[in-house]
């Protein structure tokens, strides 16, 4: 017998020591046990409920768009995870990430899927420093984990698959993935080429997605919020001074 048939055999008789262990366990498991074993599924499954009720009474599994800016506050309060899509009206491929994330949204009731209009909320816009139109803001507990910028990890394309921009989005665990997140579904290899694709421009938002790094950013509420009631009294319309400060 060489070495790997010597390896595999230990292997296997491990894993026969391990289901053997296993199955003796269970059959040494009396009435009470398994009374005890039903009625702790049963919590799991009451919490797991409750959970879900809780997720659609605070707007889970529809894809909307908050009306004002000040809304997020109260989203990032009451959502643990959370997805924005920051859009303009003139981006069309705005609208290809609202068909996506129109697809998520019912399938992931675990994370709020929204959306914001990034020339009508200045104050989050300079805040989450968003550049690139469209930008999806992934949000953890109030914290800014990570950002998709662009298209250029979707395949720096505009068909990408919606599959394909789940797998991103459950990178840092926003939403439940039960794939191999080591790599995208199509096994798509991501061009870095400048020149690859189709470039948008977005009014102000008028830079390549390849210029902008993602920004580790800490995102509080209370903090966000505090500076957003010191700012005074302003049109929710950008001014070409904020244009040109957004460009910075």
């Amino acid at each position: 017998m060489n070495s790997v048939e010597n390896q595999l055999l230990q292997v296997t008789q491990a894993l026969e020591k391990q289901v053997d262990a296993t199955i003796e366990k269970i059959d040494n498991l009396d009435v009470n046990d398994l009374e005890q074993l039903r009625k702790n599924r049963i919590k799991e499954l009451q919490k797991q409920e409750e959970k879900k009720r809780e997720w659609l009474k605070n707007d889970h599994g529809n894809y909307d768009e908050l009306p004002e800016e000040q809304r997020f506050f109260d989203v990032i309060k009451k959502s643990d995870n959370i997805v924005l899509h920051f859009y303009t009206n003139t981006s069309e491929r705005s609208k290809i990430v609202d068909m996506h994330l129109k697809a998520l949204a019912p399938k992931h009731i675990e994370a709020r899927f929204t959306k914001l209009n990034a020339e009508k909320c200045p104050f989050l816009s300079e805040k989450l420093k968003i550049k690139v139109i469209p930008t999806i803001v992934l949000i953890q507990k109030t914290i800014l984990v990570d950002k998709i910028i662009g298209f250029t990890e979707l395949g720096n394309r505009d068909d990408f698959t919606t599959e394909v921009l789940e797998w991103r989005i459950a990178q840092n665990g926003i939403i439940n993935y039960e794939g191999d997140l080591s790599a995208p579904p199509d096994q798509q290899v991501i061009k870095k080429s400048r020149n690859y694709g189709k470039k948008i421009r977005d009014s102000s938002y008028n830079r390549d997605d390849e210029d902008l790094d993602i920004e580790e950013d800490g995102l509080k509420a209370d903090n966000l919020k505090s500076d957003y009631l010191a700012m005074p009294t302003q049109s929710t319309e950008l001014t070409a001074d904020e244009l040109a400060e957004l460009m910075n």
